[in-house]
């Protein structure tokens, strides 16, 4: 076949393939250029599924136009022209030589559903990757009048991505991804949260009575070790309805071994006199900062898997629900601590490819119940 050439356009045959899916996208435009009427078995993807806006202008373009007559089609290139005229509408650098090119690397055009199978699986790692890296985008704007529930409505978005590609990929027991999480990160304002983890201390010290009302709280909540175990002897001595006060929380942090690291005695009295305010507000405060926290590994995590292209779908899918579920766990506290139940983004339906959806919103609905 002899295409009608443009040589002052640039061949993008030239530009060199950053990922392997794009030569898969090669292939299967290669084989539905030489054989449209494969288009029939191309299901689940769609122009944007594809890496690139060349790809995705000739996919669209070939999708649109009305597949030729296969006889026709052996003896001119009408229909091809016909596609590259359309397909240069939204990508101009398209050109005849980069046709030919599609055509001739791909190896067999009858494998056309394997590679649109390889090219969903790619456009899922980039969805799961984007909606992660947006949820991370939104812990860490400051200028967010509600952060929780705000952050909270953006893990119900990125839930949903997970629910839709394990719908197309549904996940496989046990099979977890083989990227190593990433180490919590240190948050901006610990100084911060440090001080107002002493006045909590302080504060329940203070006021043990209040410690009944945050049992909500945990030892993980706070920021550092020294704080988790103070918090410990505190709720040990009052669910022994045992005398509360700075000396006797130092004796127990002393039978606990909290005094072995570098903490001195006086250092730990002063610590924890000088209450102020109720136990309620500044658990709630730690509650917040821990929640925040929590989203933004959650969100590093299923970031790093997505971003390592040796995870199939399979292991993305459980290693976000895993991710996801230590954010829920901590959403049903701080819906119990506040007695406020966020409402949860409502998820669309899945588009292709049957199956029943696990769903990560429904597992967290339940469990705040």
């Amino acid at each position: 076949m002899s295409l009608n050439s443009d040589a002052d356009e640039d061949d993008l045959d030239t530009i060199p393939a950053p990922q392997p899916v794009f030569h898969v996208e090669q292939a299967l435009l290669g084989a539905l250029l030489l054989d449209p009427h494969r288009l029939a078995d191309v299901t689940g993807i769609s122009a944007g599924s594809f890496s690139t806006a060349a790809h995705a202008s000739l996919f669209a373009a070939i999708s649109a136009l009305p597949p030729p007559d296969p006889a026709e089609h052996a003896k001119n290139t009408t229909w091809l022209n016909q596609v590259l005229a359309a397909g240069r509408e939204q990508a101009r650098g398209l050109t005849a030589s980069y046709l030919h090119t599609l055509i001739q690397v791909c190896p067999w055009p009858r494998h056309a559903p394997a590679y649109v199978r390889m090219v969903e699986a790619e456009h899922a790692r980039r969805r799961l990757r984007a909606a992660a890296e947006h949820l991370l985008q939104t812990i860490h704007d400051p200028s967010l009048p509600h952060p929780v529930q705000t952050v909270l409505a953006e893990a119900d978005a990125l839930a949903a991505v997970v629910d839709d590609i394990a719908a197309r990929f549904p996940p496989r027991a046990g099979v977890l991804p083989r990227t190593p999480p990433p180490p919590p990160a240190i948050p901006p304002d610990h100084a911060e949260a440090a001080e107002e983890e002493q006045l909590l201390l302080a504060t329940a010290t203070a006021h043990p009575a209040g410690i009944e009302s945050v049992r909500w709280l945990l030892p993980e909540d706070f920021t550092q070790p020294l704080h988790a175990g103070l918090w410990q002897c505190l709720t040990t001595l009052a669910h022994r309805h045992e005398p509360v006060d700075p000396v006797t929380v130092l004796w127990e942090a002393q039978q606990r071994g909290l005094l072995e690291h570098g903490s001195e005695p006086a250092d730990v009295l002063r610590l924890l006199a000088e209450p102020v305010g109720s136990v309620e507000h500044w658990g709630e405060r730690t509650l917040q900062r821990s929640l925040l926290a929590t989203a933004d590994h959650t969100g590093r995590r299923i970031s790093a898997y997505a971003g390592d292209p040796a995870n199939s779908p399979f292991q993305l899918v459980v290693g976000a629900r895993r991710s996801l579920a230590d954010l829920g766990a901590i959403r049903a506290r701080w819906q119990h601590a506040t007695g406020r139940i966020l409402p949860q983004r409502s998820r669309p339906a899945p588009t292709t490819r049957a199956g029943p959806p696990t769903t990560t919103a429904a597992r967290t609905a339940r469990a705040t119940r």
